[in-house]
């Protein structure tokens, strides 16, 4: 079920990323929703997802995630969005990184989402860690 302000949605998806608070995050999620970053196992819970942000969050603590737009597909949502922050978290390269991608994203009945897919260049993604974004 595609919440009828999927707009609204996606603005506070994308706000909540661009925050130190890793449980906003996983708010958007349904109790037991998932979230797969590229080929990685999905995490599945809201701690399990709130893990997954707050990973994000330590290694750039200014991130800013801006939502791009969003594509619907039969019953699911592509939200395209944009990362941009440096790495200065623990252990990070110093470097800044701006990278986009997708989320492929499936609801729960409750209006939540029930299963996110993320999709984005790796390969580029850790250019830019070593190297910076061009």
């Amino acid at each position: 079920m595609i919440p009828s302000n999927i707009q609204s949605f996606a603005q506070g998806y994308a706000k909540a990323w661009s925050t130190d608070r890793p449980e906003r995050v996983a708010a958007f999620f349904s109790a037991n929703g998932s979230l797969k970053v590229n080929d990685g196992a999905p995490a599945v819970g809201r701690t399990a997802i709130a893990d997954v942000a707050q990973s994000f969050m330590t290694a750039f603590p200014d991130m800013i995630v801006s939502f791009d737009r969003l594509e619907r597909k039969a019953e699911r949502i592509h939200f395209h969005w944009t990362l941009a922050g440096t790495n200065t978290g623990p252990g990070g390269t110093g470097k800044f990184v701006r990278v986009s991608g997708y989320e492929d994203w499936r609801f729960a009945a409750g209006g939540l989402v029930a299963e996110s897919l993320g999709h984005f260049d790796a390969a580029e993604y850790d250019r830019q860690l070593q190297h910076g974004a061009p």
